[in-house]
C-alpha cells in the first residue's frame, strides 16, 4: 500500500490508485446466486483449450482436453468477482443442497456422500472461495493480483482435499486405505493441476475484464 504523510495535518493518507476496492451488498447477493448456479452446471463440463486462433485457418479449431471440469474455476471466479460472502455462500448452498438430496455433485448427492475421496475438496470450495474474494479485494482490480487471489483459493480447496484424505485413511479404512491414500492423492491433487492452473489463467482474465467493465 503506499503510504504519504501530508505535512501541513501530519496524517497518513492512502493514494486512491493503490486502496482496496468493495462489492456492493446487491453485487454480493446477485454473484452468490450465480457462482452457486455456475458451480453446479461446471461440475459436469470438461474444461478444454483450443489450439492458438492464428493456426485457426490452416489447422481449422481443434480443442485439448485439461483432463478437469470448469468447477474450481467457477469456485474462484466467484470469489473474485463477488468477493469473500458471495464466494462463500455460494459454495455453503452447494454442499448444502448437494448433502441434502440435490444430485449436484460429481457422483450424485446425499449424505452418504461424505465417503467420497473428493468430498474433501468440495468442502474446501468455501474457505477456498472466501480467501479468494478476501485477496482479490484487497486492491484495485489488476490481472497479477487476481491470479494471486485464484492461485491462493486453489491451494485452500487441495489442502482441505488432502487433510481430508489422510483423515478418511485412518477414520474410515474401508473407504480409504493406506495403500490406496497415494494414488488417490495423485488422481486429486497431482494430476489435476496442470490444467487448473490454466483454468486460474482464464479466471483471472476473465473476472479483470469483468471488473473493469464493471468499474470495480
Amino acid at each position: 500500500m503506499n503510504i504519504k504523510r501530508d505535512r501541513n495535518k501530519s496524517k497518513f493518507l492512502v493514494s486512491p490508485d493503490q486502496s482496496g476496492s468493495k462489492v456492493s451488498a446487491t453485487n454480493e447477493f446477485l454473484w452468490a446466486i450465480i457462482g452457486f448456479l455456475l458451480t453446479v452446471f461446471s461440475t459436469f463440463v470438461q474444461a478444454f483449450v483450443t489450439n492458438p486462433p492464428w493456426n485457426w485457418e490452416q489447422q481449422g479449431v481443434n480443442s485439448v482436453p485439461l483432463g478437469v471440469t470448469f468447477q474450481v474455476g467457477a469456485v474462484l471466479l466467484t470469489g473474485c468477482m463477488g468477493g469473500k460472502n458471495a464466494g462463500a455462500l455460494a459454495q455453503l448452498a452447494y454442499v448444502f443442497l448437494g448433502l441434502f438430496g440435490l444430485p449436484i455433485f460429481a457422483q450424485g448427492g446425499g449424505l452418504d456422500y461424505w465417503q467420497e475421496p473428493s468430498f474433501g475438496y468440495i468442502l474446501g470450495f468455501i474457505p477456498g472461495a472466501w480467501l479468494c474474494g478476501v485477496m482479490a479485494f484487497k486492491r484495485r482490480a489488476k490481472l497479477e493480483s487476481l491470479a494471486l487471489s485464484a492461485l491462493s483459493g486453489l491451494g485452500v480447496i487441495h489442502l482441505c482435499g488432502l487433510v481430508y484424505l489422510i483423515g478418511l485413511s485412518y477414520l474410515s479404512p474401508t473407504t480409504v486405505s493406506m495403500n490406496s491414500l497415494p494414488h488417490l492423492i495423485m488422481n486429486y491433487s497431482v494430476s489435476s493441476l496442470p490444467g487448473q492452473f490454466v483454468i486460474i489463467c482464464v479466471v483471472a482474465v476473465v473476472s479483470f475484464i469483468l471488473r473493469q467493465i464493471l468499474f470495480y
